[in-house]
């Protein structure tokens, strides 16, 4: 990998090695009309309109920047109903990513869940995972499933830093196995960059004993690798066994031990759609089926071609690492400043974004007032800043109605990759300052609209008491005409 050092070593920045050939225009409301618009969108960051939004680090998903070689192999898309050619180039790069025989598409990763839930979950089923994500485990328990967490203890603390806290506990593995039978077991799934616990990183050799574990027992192995790109970034500069392997080495290696992989491309590969490959026939035959039901005919499954063409193109940049590393690099930096600010931040800093420890930064609101929601809806108000709350709203209710409070309270910083400038990322940091040295002024949400299922996408809340209004009249005194 390069490392350009600057002469003025206190000027230390990430380097991007790509240029910026096209750009679109930001627009930052007054904070009075950030006050209102968040009302508007019942203090959910989800129901923002993006004209509104100057910087959104709400994901990564499907935002990020396309590579111009992307764009332009877009542009021979082969749109035919079936034996298209984009299936085919697809399906090649697929083969040299993974080294697998078999793809299924799909639209996105959540669609890939909902086939391999369809295929093989089945009630009072158990589905072990070093952390769940939000619609993997709604499609699981959905079939009658459950859920169990399994992430090593060092995952949950946000101020511990271990180079790998995603990884899998394995004794504790190999303890339920026991306790509930491997029959009752359909998979064991691996989240390669745990979302909901600060995009924290696997090591390939947990990823591998993991997969030797159920191969020992007759369970499949099931990788989320929708994150991949990241966690692939982690093991080359963290894992002593990887660091004279390639992205390509390591990818492989993991590949070949893992029975069926899926992925949303919205994420890895930087286009949109998603798949489920494997060199497993027989696991391939059971989900075929429910393709054409659920998502289309077998050579796009719900995708459009030009996106597929995007995608075989991305998928082969995600071998090189002067791609991959531009995400890790930006948020490393960002959590450095915030960090440096004195913001409690997860850490080390993992993939996906920078995360903030909401229970740190507001710990005088309870879990029952949401301060990762409150702490979003705070920081729109300050900055124009459209982050995601990764806490007890992206969680769901327990069977008996009362609320199932999340391990962490987590306010999400995305960055999107190849979008955001550095003097973006330090606005961001500069604006995050401001609120936790006013954090006192902020106060608790409740809710007003919430759905049962998936509330965190587009249930509304409101603020306990005029909180918000006298955040923005601080802001108005401290920053004068500034937006």
């Amino acid at each position: 990998m390069s490392f350009v050092k600057f002469y003025k070593e206190d000027q230390q920045v990430p380097l991007e090695m790509h240029k910026v050939r096209v750009v679109q225009k930001l627009f930052l409301p007054t904070v009075e009309e950030r006050v209102q618009r968040l009302k508007e969108a019942g203090n959910n960051t989800f129901l923002l309109q993006n004209k509104d939004v100057f910087m959104d680090m709400l994901t990564d998903s499907g935002v990020n920047a396309m590579s111009d070689n992307q764009v332009a192999a877009s542009m021979q898309a082969d749109d035919s109903y079936a034996g298209s050619e984009t299936y085919n180039r697809l399906v090649k790069a697929l083969k040299t990513v993974f080294k697998t025989e078999y793809f299924l598409p799909a639209h996105q990763g959540r669609a890939c869940e909902n086939i391999i839930a369809e295929a093989f979950v089945k009630p009072g089923d158990v589905v072990p995972m070093n952390f769940h994500f939000t619609t993997t485990k709604t499609h699981i328990t959905r079939k009658g499933g459950r859920v169990e967490e399994l992430v090593i203890e060092e995952g949950l603390d946000p101020n511990l830093i271990y180079p790998f806290k995603g990884n899998f506990d394995i004794p504790r593995l190999k303890k339920l196995i026991e306790e509930v039978g491997a029959e009752h077991i359909p998979f064991v799934r691996i989240e390669a960059g745990t979302n909901l616990i600060g995009g924290q990183p696997l090591s390939m050799e947990n990823m591998i004993e993991v997969a030797n574990v159920c191969r020992e027992h007759g369970i499949m192995s099931v990788l989320d690798a929708s994150l991949l790109q990241d966690n692939l970034y982690f093991i080359k500069t963290r894992e002593e066994a990887a660091k004279d392997m390639s992205i390509m080495e390591i990818t492989h290696k993991i590949a070949d031990a893992i029975d069926l992989i899926y992925f949303s491309s919205r994420k890895l590969g930087f286009s949109r759609g998603g798949g489920i490959v494997s060199n497993n026939e027989d696991l391939i035959l059971k989900m075929k089926q429910y393709i054409p039901l659920y998502e289309g005919f077998l050579t796009y499954g719900g995708m459009e071609v030009r996106a597929m063409e995007a995608m075989a193109v991305g998928l082969l940049e995600t071998m090189d690492f002067e791609i991959i590393n531009q995400g890790p690099l930006f948020i490393e930096y960002l959590v450095k400043e915030l960090d440096e600010y004195g913001v409690p931040m997860v850490k080390p800093a993992g993939g996906l974004g920078a995360h903030i420890n909401a229970s740190e930064f507001l710990p005088n609101i309870p879990h029952e007032q949401y301060p990762a929601g409150a702490l979003a809806a705070a920081l729109y108000i300050a900055g124009g800043v459209r982050g995601m709350e990764r806490g007890s709203i992206s969680e769901q209710r327990n069977p008996d109605g009362t609320e199932n409070y999340a391990e962490l309270e987590l306010l999400r910083l995305a960055c999107p990759r190849r979008v955001f400038t550095l003097s973006q990322l330090k606005y961001c940091a500069d604006r995050v300052k401001w609120l936790y040295d006013n954090r006192d002024l902020i106060g608790g949400l409740k809710w007003v609209e919430e759905p049962e299922v998936l509330r965190f996408f587009f249930g509304r809340l409101e603020a306990i008491g005029d909180w918000q209004d006298k955040l923005a009249a601080k802001f108005r005194e401290d920053f004068g005409e500034s937006l």
